[in-house]
């Protein structure tokens, strides 16, 4: 039985200043590595989660192209593979990070189980192959990304922990909502200042 951080997309386009910029982003970039730092032996594998989308189609309709973004469903271009906005966040220490792991090839992709690793396995076989029966979770964006992986890791049977104090949101009403839906699919929402007592 081992255990696992999740870092969801803190990527440059959904940091300050991106394509899809959240108020908080950096400082949740910045947490991260701040946390990793001072315990490094708190998770047996750190795995990280971005957005990798293709550069010359719409992404199974994700990239708004015909209309405005509805912000919902489709989405200015955003994280484009091989971009400076696909990039970690520089605050985030990406040398802590075991795996790496892309999603929305091409398609829509808000769980970091819909992506692949660099070895081409899926993240439920990465998670089975190692025993990682403990995940916490950290990202962005709450009420989107960091929301769909959680309840995708809870789905399968691990337990989960939300470090709320690492997320940020798009909008706060609907943050608010998505931590209260993961409490009630049966998450933990902690502070990161808990990760040592685990």
């Amino acid at each position: 039985m081992s255990k696992a951080l999740f870092i969801i997309d803190v990527q440059n386009d959904f940091t300050e200043g991106g394509a899809l910029g959240v108020e908080g982003g950096g400082a949740v970039a910045a947490g991260i590595s701040r946390l990793l730092s001072e315990h490094p032996d708190a998770y047996d594998f750190v795995i990280a989660s971005r957005d990798w989308h293709d550069p010359d189609n719409d992404n199974g309709g994700h990239f708004a192209t015909d209309a405005a973004p509805d912000f919902v469903a489709t989405w200015p271009a955003h994280c484009v593979a091989g971009t400076p906005g696909a990039e970690y966040h520089d605050a985030l220490t990406a040398d802590a990070i075991t795996f790496h792991v892309r999603k929305g090839q091409g398609e829509p992709a808000y769980s970091i189980y819909e992506g692949t690793t660099e070895e081409g396995g899926t993240v439920h076989e990465l998670l089975d192959e190692h025993g990682v029966t403990e995940i916490d979770v950290a990202g962005i964006a709450t009420d989107y990304c960091v929301r769909a992986s959680a309840l995708d890791a809870i789905e399968h049977g691990r337990k989960v922990r939300i470090l709320t104090d690492l997320v940020a949101g798009v909008d706060a009403g609907s943050s608010a909502a998505a931590l209260a839906e993961l409490g009630h699919a049966g998450a933990d929402l902690v502070s990161s200042t808990s990760v040592d007592e685990a």
